[in-house]
């Protein structure tokens, strides 16, 4: 079976720290793969606001999922501290991938890495915009 193959950037440009939940939890008793994406998206949001956006609004457009991939490594357990790394994939005039690691703090074992693909839209005009300009300049880093 192949497997879903996501790449680490070689920097990331933010990380953030997020306990697990009892709520994360599976029926295997172990961080659940639904909320490996819920931590993903939480970092991203903590990301955007760090820069004084949110997923509504960045520079007046928003963002939707095009899409996601995630990959496991190893188990984490409630109480667990994850510390997710966001690094910048692929990028488009319409696109940007972000790619995240989550790392258990305690055992310093990499337990997932996820990567998204946001698409800009425009949620009045209910299409897919350009990446602003001034959103790229900040978020992008210079290679």
């Amino acid at each position: 079976m192949a497997r879903i193959k996501i790449d680490l950037p070689s920097r990331f440009v933010f990380s953030t720290q997020i306990p697990i939940r009892i709520d994360d939890i599976n029926y295997g008793s172990h961080l659940g793969h639904d909320s490996v994406l819920t931590l993903a998206h939480e970092a991203r949001v903590r990301f955007l606001t760090t820069h004084g956006y949110t997923e509504s609004n960045i520079e007046g457009v928003g963002i939707i999922m095009g899409d996601v991939g995630i990959t496991y490594s190893s188990e984490a357990f409630y109480g667990d501290v994850m510390k997710i790394s966001i690094g910048i994939g692929e990028y488009g005039n319409h696109f940007l991938e972000l790619i995240y690691v989550l790392i258990n703090e305690k055992s310093g074992k990499e337990v997932a890495k996820v990567k998204t693909s946001l698409v800009f839209f425009d949620y009045e005009k209910r299409k897919t915009v350009r990446m602003p300009e001034k959103f790229r300049r900040k978020i992008i880093p210079e290679e």
